[in-house]
């Protein structure tokens, strides 16, 4: 470069930089063009590492090009389509080249090398066919060369075995290619199979027991195809064996024996003549079998039921039809006529039964066989003889059958033969009924003109027309029949009507007409008549009627049936056949018509099909097999059929195909693995000495087969390797054997997604760890040594990223325990070059072998510790810990000699610090040494890498003028990041914040003293590289979590236009920044707010926060102030706006195969960076108590990203800002050294952008969290601008249940067209962040303030959400820091949830309940999953738990308030949800049993126990079957139990001194019994049955027992008070239980009743009286408790004989001008009334003196809640007879009652009516008494005054009750 300024090569052009880039797909496909060619060459290294490359390389060709390209017509895409199909025909060119060069001409190295690359190579090319092509596309854009791979690559056995799915996909994109090749294949495929089948068949023959028949005859049909190759003729014995045995039994199914037929007749008209011949044959030998003579001493048996096989129509036509007269095989014809001979023959061998079915069968085939009849044959004497009717015979045929048969003998061609049939005929006729008046007489004379009688010259035509339309009118033709059919008309006329219609029925279509008439009966009937005695009138109708009646059969197959079987009818036509004899058209016409009726058996083919339909098929024209033209004289022309068998099948593969080598290598290779049954036990025969198979050459393995099977096969292969590598005498075959092992390695993940390949399942199997040991355990000697180990390494690195999913516990503790060896430990050892290996640097080759070892080793250490992250074994954990502190200290090392003065290597530098950086993203990494502390580790580590920092980044000026890999400083601030994390871990309460700081300022100022700070840092975060800038401003968000670094970071941008705030507010605001670089800058801003920051300058005061000074005024302000005028300046709100509204929820924010091939695009921003994070993983042993949401991304591990998150294509209207404003925020007095490019804008002002840039979730969850701080610490302010802003409303709306829901589908069940896991993964993540971080924000506004959040339109959607996000099933989710993001997220929505239903019951309730309802199953799933979670996840444990008490608790309270409303909420609530559906009671009983489980599962002491019981309160209060539910699971016992123990325990402890300790415990124990209390009182809320459970548990002994500690404290006073409240409620046995006597711990109840002095109700009774004024809960729970107790006749016993009623008389009534009751004056008077219920309790009242006066005084003072008391006390008593006397005698009382009749309350005039009538009604006295003027004016005004208030009184009951007491009153008073 010479002398060339520096600042001169940074004056680049951005435009032509971007033109001269190379696009993602660009890049991939240049990658295939120059790997590909290297393919061929012979080198396994190069082959296997390319193929490496090229798999990675097809990685993000799926992502980069899509399948639309090839409809692409830009000048891009067609360049792109023309290299693509350059490289795929190369490719296929390859495979050709490796497949051909695989001959016994070449060593075995090279045979397996080629194999190795073929398998390879194919696996990898199909894949990026499927990556690529459609495979509709593959016609019309694949080459010849991939067409010819694909097809070889299709009859390849072996890999089509191995690897099945990629055999599909060749076979698909070889139908579209080649028709030609396909079809050979698909032949070929066929015969495989049938080669499989042949086998099987022989194998289960040959075992073994009962056989499936069945199975074994269909394995036979398929068997048949694949002789032509095979020729294995044992098999034909063995088939017709099976056969034969299957139509033995009678017992065999129909299915069975027709499926076992249709085997027979495909062998029996095999295409092969071998096979048909020895098909043939083996029936014969059987038939002999069955019917030999030998067997003639033998009784007749069941033996000749072997040949029932054969006794069918079809087996017996094909034998008649084509076995007789095989042309081509003497062996056929001679067998066939041997087997019919045999059968004809056979009746005395044969069984009647037997005998009896062959002749049923042979019926139908009767025709065929008679052409064959011959008097000079034995087999055609035997046919003829069928036809005879002597004595011996006469039972041989039916009648029928036996007539037609000797009329067909006629049409032989043998003159013989006919001769004889005459003869037969004659006698037949002769011996006919009525023979004597039927016409002609049968004579030989007649007899010897007739021998050639239907031996015609002129045969006739059966043909008939088919038109379309109707030429002859139907109303025609049934004229013309009427002509024919009528006995008045004269024969001429009838003559000519016959003749019409026989013109007419030669269209098919009028034969439906005549049918209907009758025509065929009438016709009969004139032959009938014609052969009669005075027959010669009709004979001349007799032509015509024979036409008509051909012409309808020949269109009728069912009238020929029918017509066949008519003797009669025959008989006549032959009579009339004779009359006319001379009469050429007759006997023409005749015997056309015996053809027809003669040979219908034979005409239908459907009767001889192999399948025949159900349906009956449509008439077809009459047609007859060929056999019979050639054997038969006939006299017409007939269509003819079964030339060749019917039952014939077609060989799948001709003499062609067969010659093809890939064909019969196929064929040969299926076989010997059919045989074999798998290629395993054929390796293994091979490998043996023992040969057992007797085959044709042609099926023997050839060397090269036995070859490519085992290097296919994966198992044999990779043993084969082991082998090797064992007996290896070289470097080269040890190396030789690693690279197939890395060859199979790779073809795993080539042939499969996602799942352990058999690979590495097979490894698991194989000892090849001790193999490998030897190479491993020590240091390398050579050169040769470093190669090997080198391979050695590449493999076991990339087994264990093939392994990541499915971890072997036993690989990776093998490889820990060989680094961790604590003699030598050679592979850490090797990372760091010793003295004397620096020396030998000089050697280049050695050098660059070291260096590749090196970067072998650490990617191995990078890919152990990726892949220990999901280990949960122990050990192999604690090997991991000890591990990474070893390798730490190793790669320390390797910093300093990588950094040494001599030699700056920054290939190997990069390396180091990548590994550094994946080994320091573990927390503890620095933990585990037993020599050196951690923080020691963490100081050198900091050392090292700020030194790196300085040398390379500070000290050039940044990467604007160095000249390092950008990799270096990217990795090197990543460490930075990680350690920053783990010295907080580390240093604890030590200083360590100070270690950071670098000396600002230059080397060259050495006169001014340098000022320690963190400087350094601040052109990080303006690096060029997104990444860079991310990582940087995480380490600053994690240094500012402690309060030293945020001063530190302040006080180092003091130099800044800004300072700290400034800086980082304007990154924040920056539109042009990428996401995740913002949200850092909001972590920092974060940070920075949680320090208390002043109002006003304090002097000395460590942190003053932002700064602000104007330059005009020349105001400043600091802190609060500041921090407003700085957000306000910035636009901050408004920013936040934008941000809100344009968040992108989406998976990617761009379409990688759109904007690959957009080049119109303006501006593509090629800075920009992925937000999507696809490849962080955070750390897997983040500690449970922490809270990931406040952890910044600092604490991830970042991999290089993809592409930006603000693509073109999304944001179409604008154009994103240059990078370069990333500059003004450095330091200005360094601003030319930094940077080149002068700031934009060095004010503070962010103005709010014009364009659109979509921002990500994750840095709307730092605002969120960046909003909280604000609002805790301005809360008016920032509740002002959300307002303002709109904020809460649009950062809600983002919350979208439905996306998570899709995205967890997506997981849950993978497709192959889903996206990556790690992908969606990544997305919910973000999105289940986003909804943590808000749902604090949404907390902290409830609190500061509620009506930001509390709207309808907000709370309804938000709610609706809320209920979404948490019934999502996250069952089938594997991922663990998922589902703990889940966990994280719902604890925080639960928490909100609660806080909702707390500040706004009544708004938000109803929303909740029906979100709840709308999801009942999955939201009582998700809370017993929570629920389940307190050991794990106790926080969502709490919160859920909480939630659903809250939520239980706010439903109870607005069940209360709604009581007093007269209209009722039609929403359903929770109470209904849980009691009123059936199909709910499931949900609910396990929502109990789980939290009973919580409750009861856990110690006193355990905070947890006290959430499950608030739950199961709240659930027991509202519902009665979660209190029937606990009832069965014995919770009432288990508390009083728990009760008895804790009164026990309080005794016990109460006698041993230690007050303090005594105390302490005491109160564990307290809470303890007032939680079982509590549960006590919920469970019998209103439950009778759980009530008597609690009476039967004998609930008041043991609260009695307890109650001297009850009355040490209040509030477990209050709670027993309320729960003998709630038991006591009507509840009179429980009142009653109240009074019983209990003695000692052990309480049984009492025999007696009464006043026990040891009795609860003395002691209720006690505290009432002993109550002090201040505790007024108390006071008023015991007034409710005897307010219950006081309806008990027992309890009002105690009562009166305790005098407690006598407290009541000495309360003081109200003094001066205080007109109200006091609070317990109102309880006495709650408690008086009750007692007033009953007569006793009135009698009680009464004998109180002055209780009477002391009610009228206070009648006259009022009380808010029960004005009335004194009323409806002095009410009850007037209803009593024996009170009257009492009442009337004090006229107080009556003058109040009368009284009441003129108040104005309408209650106390209803219940002075009642008491005046009550207490008149049948005491004359009282009559007396009332009528003074005084009370009866009273009564009559009222009830004038009622009259006329109510006149519709019935429309209430209670003005009605008035009105009646009132009349009644009136009545009373004025009768005498």
């Amino acid at each position: 470069m010479g002398h060339i300024d520096l600042p001169e090569l940074e004056t680049e052009d951005t435009l032509e930089l971007q033109f001269q880039q190379l696009s993602l797909p660009q890049f991939c496909v240049s990658i295939l063009e120059s790997a590909v060619p290297l393919l061929r060459t012979g080198s396994r290294q190069v082959i296997i590492r390319v193929l490496e490359l090229l798999t990675e390389d097809m990685t993000l060709i799926g992502e980069a090009i899509s399948t639309d390209i090839w409809d692409d017509s830009s000048l891009f895409g067609i360049d792109m389509k023309e290299k693509l199909l350059l490289v795929l025909g190369a490719l296929g060119e390859t495979m050709c080249y490796h497949k051909s060069s695989i001959s016994l001409e070449q060593p075995e190295v090279m045979l397996v090398h080629h194999r190795m690359a073929f398998i390879s190579i194919s696996l990898f090319a199909v894949r990026l066919l499927q990556t690529l092509l459609p495979v509709e596309k593959a016609s019309e854009f694949l080459s010849e060369p991939m067409s010819t791979a694909l097809f070889l690559l299709s009859l390849d056995m072996p890999i089509s075995l191995e690897y099945p799915n990629i055999h599909e996909a060749v076979v698909a994109y070889l139908e579209q290619l080649n028709s030609e090749n396909y079809s050979i294949y698909k032949r070929t495929a066929e015969a495989v199979y049938s080669i499989e089948c042949t086998c099987n068949f022989l194998s289960d023959i040959g075992k073994e027991g009962e056989k499936n028949l069945l199975e074994l005859v269909e394995l036979a049909d398929q068997a048949l195809r694949s002789f032509s190759y095979h020729q294995h003729f044992p098999l034909i014995k063995e088939i017709i064996s099976i056969c034969s045995k299957i139509w033995k039994s009678a017992q065999a199914s129909p299915l069975l024996q027709g499926e076992s037929q249709k085997v027979l007749l495909h062998m029996l008209s095999h295409p092969l003549p071998r096979v048909k011949a020895e098909t043939y044959h083996c029936c014969l030998e059987i038939t002999k079998e069955c019917l030999g003579v030998h067997n003639v001493t033998k009784p007749v048996s069941s033996l000749c039921n072997g040949i029932h096989f054969l006794l069918h129509p079809k087996v017996l036509y094909e034998i008649s039809v084509f076995g007789i007269q095989e042309p081509e095989s003497e062996q056929v014809n001679t067998a066939a006529k041997a087997i019919l001979l045999y059968l004809l023959q056979g009746r005395l061998m044969m069984t009647a039964l037997t005998w009896n079915k062959f002749i049923e069968s042979l019926c139908p085939v009767i025709p065929i066989l008679q052409g064959y009849a011959d008097t000079e044959d034995p087999l055609g004497n035997c046919i003829l003889l069928l036809s005879k009717a002597s004595s011996d015979t006469e039972e041989m045929l039916p009648c029928t059958t036996r007539l037609k048969s000797m009329l067909r003998l006629l049409l032989v061609k043998k003159p013989s033969v006919r001769s004889l049939a005459l003869k037969l005929l004659a006698f037949h006729l002769t011996s006919e009924e009525g023979a004597d008046t039927k016409r002609p007489l049968i004579d030989a004379r007649v007899l010897s003109r007739v021998t050639d009688l239907f031996i015609g010259k002129k045969p006739i035509e059966l043909r008939l027309d088919d038109r379309r339309e109707l030429v002859i009118k139907l109303e025609t033709v049934e004229k013309v029949y009427e002509i024919f059919t009528s006995d008045d008309v004269d024969l001429v006329l009838r003559k000519s009507a016959a003749e019409q219609l026989a013109v007419i029925m030669q269209d098919i279509k009028m034969h439906a007409v005549v049918k209907k008439l009758c025509l065929i009966d009438k016709i009969i009937e004139y032959l009938n008549e014609c052969v009669s005695q005075d027959g010669k009138v009709v004979e001349c109708l007799v032509q015509p009627c024979l036409t008509l009646l051909r012409k309808v059969l020949c269109g009728d197959p069912v009238m020929r049936v029918s017509l066949s079987q008519q003797s009669s009818l025959l008989t006549v036509l032959f009579r009339v056949s004779l009359i006319f004899h001379e009469d050429c058209s007759v006997v023409t016409e005749v015997g056309a018509l015996f053809c027809l009726l003669l040979f219908d058996e034979v005409s239908r083919m459907d009767m001889w099909s192999v399948n025949p339909s159900n349906k009956p098929s449509l008439p077809s024209v009459f047609s007859l097999p060929v056999s019979v033209f050639r054997r038969y004289h006939l006299p017409v022309h007939v269509i003819g059929h079964h030339a060749v068998s019917p039952y014939s099948i077609v060989l799948p593969l001709s003499a062609d195909c067969l010659a093809l080598k890939p064909v019969s290598d196929m064929l040969r290779i299926a076989w010997n693995l059919s045989w074999y049954h798998g290629s395993d036990n054929l390796l293994k025969q091979m490998n043996s000495e023992t040969k057992t198979q007797e085959i044709l050459d042609a099926l023997k393995l050839s060397t090269e087969d036995i070859l490519t099977l085992k290097i296919t096969h994966m198992a044999s292969g990779l043993q084969d390797c082991l082998h090797s590598i064992v007996q290896a005498a070289t470097h080269r075959e040890v190396r030789a054997a690693v690279t197939r092992m890395s060859f199979y390695l790779l073809n795993d993940r080539l042939s499969l997604k996602g799942c352990p390949g058999p690979c590495g399942v097979t490894l698991k199997s194989l000892a090849w760890h001790t193999a490998l040991n030897r190479f491993l355990q020590v240091l390398p000697a050579c050169t040769e040594d470093e190669k090997l180990l080198i391979d050695i390494i590449h493999f076991l690195n990339k087994l264990i990223k093939e392994q990541r999913k499915n971890s072997s516990l036993e690989l990776l503790n093998w490889i820990l325990e060989l680094l961790l060896r604590h003699s030598a430990n050679p592979l850490l050892d090797l990372l760091v070059l010793t003295e004397s290996q620096a020396r030998e640097e000089t050697d280049d080759i050695r050098t660059a072998v070291r260096q590749q070892l090196q970067k072998e080793l650490i990617a191995l250490f990078d890919t152990l510790l990726l892949n220990f992250m999901e280990v949960t074994d122990r050990k192999c954990s604690e090997l991991l810990y000890v591990f990474q502190t070893q390798l730490a200290l190793k790669l320390l090392q390797c910093l300093k000699v990588t950094d040494a003065p001599h030699f700056y290597g920054l290939p190997s530098l990069e390396r180091t610090l990548r590994g550094m950086a994946n080994l320091t993203a573990f927390p503890g990494w620095s933990s585990h040494s037993p020599l050196t502390k951690p923080l020691d580790i963490c100081v050198k580590y900091l050392s090292g890498l700020l030194e790196v920092i300085t040398s390379f980044y500070v000290e050039r000026g940044g990467n604007a003028m160095s000249f390092m890999g950008k990799g270096v400083t990217k990795s090197t601030i990543l460490c930075l990041l990680h350690l920053s994390h783990e010295m907080m871990a580390q240093a604890g309460s030590l200083e360590w914040m100070s270690l950071w700081f670098l000396p600002l300022g230059s080397h060259s100022e050495e006169h001014i003293p340098t000022q320690q700070g963190l400087a350094w840092l601040i052109p990080l975060w303006v690096d060029r590289d997104p990444e860079v800038r991310f990582t940087s401003l995480g380490l600053g968000s994690a240094l500012t979590t402690l309060e030293t670094g945020c001063v530190a970071l302040a006080n180092s941008c003091q130099n800044i236009s800004g300072g700290l705030w400034g800086t980082v507010v304007n990154i924040l605001l920056d539109q042009s920044e990428c996401s995740m670089v913002r949200r850092e800058a909001a972590f920092i801003l974060q940070n920075l707010l949680v320090i208390p920051m002043p109002t006003e300058i304090i002097k000395d005061y460590t942190w003053q926060g932002p700064c602000v000074h104007d330059e005009d005024s020349g105001l400043s302000l600091i802190g609060k102030p500041a921090l407003q005028a700085l957000l306000y300046h910035c636009h901050f709100y408004e920013h936040l706006n934008q941000m809100v509204k344009h968040c992108y929820l989406g998976r990617c924010m761009f379409d990688l195969n759109f904007s690959a091939f957009d080049r119109n695009s303006e501006s593509n921003d090629l800075n920009g960076l992925d937000d999507s994070f696809k490849f962080w993983r955070a750390p897997s042993r983040t500690s449970q108590d922490r809270d990931p949401s406040s952890l910044s991304t600092s604490e991830t591990t970042v991999a290089p990203s993809l592409g930006s998150t603000e693509f073109q294509p999304l944001v179409q209207s604008t154009t994103l800002l240059p990078e370069a404003s990333h500059d003004q925020f450095v330091a200005q007095g360094h601003q030319e050294s930094t940077s080149p490019r002068p700031p934009h804008d060095s004010s503070l002002s962010a103005p709010l952008p014009k364009l659109c840039v979509f921002v990500t979730p994750s840095l709307l969850s730092a605002m969120c969290s960046l909003l909280d701080n604000l609002l805790t610490i301005a809360p008016r302010d920032t509740a002002k601008a959300f307002r303002q802003a709109h904020l809460i409303e649009l950062l809600c709306s983002i919350a979208d249940a439905t996306l998570i829901q899709t995205c967890v589908q997506e997981l849950r069940a993978l497709l192959p067209s889903s996206p990556p896991a790690e992908h969606t993964q990544a997305q919910v993540s973000f999105l289940l962040e986003y909804l943590s971080s808000l749902s604090r924000l949404l907390q902290s506004c409830l609190l500061v303030e509620p009506d930001l959040v509390i709207q309808d339109e907000l709370v309804k959607p938000l709610i609706t959400n809320i209920i979404g996000i948490l019934t999502i099933c996250t069952k089938d989710v594997l991922d663990k820091e998922l589902i703990s993001a889940f966990y994280h997220t719902w604890t925080h929505l639960f928490n909100l949830l609660a806080m909702l239903l707390r500040k706004a019951g009544a708004i938000t309730l109803p929303f909740v309940t029906v979100a709840l309802a709308k999801h009942w199953t999955a939201a009582i799933d998700m809370f017993c999953t929570c629920a389940g979670l307190s050991a794990t996840c106790p926080a969502l444990y709490t919160a859920s738990l909480q939630f659903l008490s809250v939520l239980l608790t706010e439903e109870a309270k607005g069940h209360l308030q709604a009581k007093s409303k007269t209209h009722l909420c039609c929403s359903p609530t929770v109470a209904s949800l849980l009691d009123d559906s059936q199909e709910n009671q499931k949900s609910l009983e396990q929502l109990s049993d789980v939290i009973l489980q919580c409750y009861e599962g856990k110690s006193s002491k355990d905070i947890l126990k006290r959430v499950a019981a608030n739950a199961l309160m709240s659930l027991l209060a509202v519902s009665r079957r979660a209190q029937k539910h606990a009832l069965k699971a014995n919770l009432i016992d288990n508390c009083m139990e728990q009760m008895k123990h804790i009164n026990a325990q309080l005794n016990l402890d109460s006698l041993r001194p230690g007050k303090a300790a005594l105390k302490k415990k005491e109160d564990g124990v307290i809470k303890e019994l007032s939680i079982a209390m509590q549960l006590l009182r919920n469970c019998l809320y209103q439950n009778e049955e759980c009530k008597e459970a609690a009476l039967e548990a004998h609930l008041v002994p043991v609260l009695h027992s307890l109650w001297p500690w009850i009355l040490m404290d209040d509030s477990l006073m209050q709670i027993s008070l309320q729960l003998l409240c709630v038991y006591t409620a009507n509840f009179p046995n429980g009142c009653s239980s109240l009074c019983w006597s209990s003695c000692g711990q052990h309480p049984v109840q009492a025999t007696h009743r009464g006043a026990v002095s040891n009795s609860l109700m003395l002691c209720i009774l006690k505290l009432a009286s002993q109550m002090p004024l201040e505790n007024t809960t108390v006071q008023q729970m015991v007034f409710m408790l005897l307010s219950n107790l006081a309806l008990s006749h027992d309890c009002k016993g105690v009562i009166q004989k305790s005098n407690f009623l006598q407290n009541f008389l000495s309360l003081a009534l109200p003094k001066g001008g205080n007109k109200h009751l006091s609070n317990l004056t109102i309880l006495w008077l709650k408690l008086l009334l009750n007692i007033s219920s009953g007569e006793d309790g009135q009698q009680m009242i009464l004998r109180l003196d002055g209780c009477l006066d002391l009610l009228t005084e206070m009648s006259k003072y009022k009380h808010k809640s029960s004005p009335l008391l004194p009323l409806l006390i002095f009410h009850n008593v007037c209803f009593s007879p024996a009170n009257k006397p009492k009442i009337l005698a004090n006229e107080k009382v009556i003058t109040v009652l009368a009284a009441c009749l003129e108040s104005e309350n309408q209650n106390a005039q209803r219940i002075g009516a009642a008491a005046l009538w009550a207490l008149i009604y049948n005491y004359q006295k009282a009559k007396t008494a009332l009528k003074s003027p005084s009370v009866k004016r009273r009564v009559d005004e009222a009830y004038s005054l009622a009259k006329k208030t109510f006149p519709n009184s019935e429309a209430n009951p209670l003005n009605a009750y008035y009105l009646k007491c009132l009349e009644n009153l009136v009545q009373l008073l004025n009768s005498s």
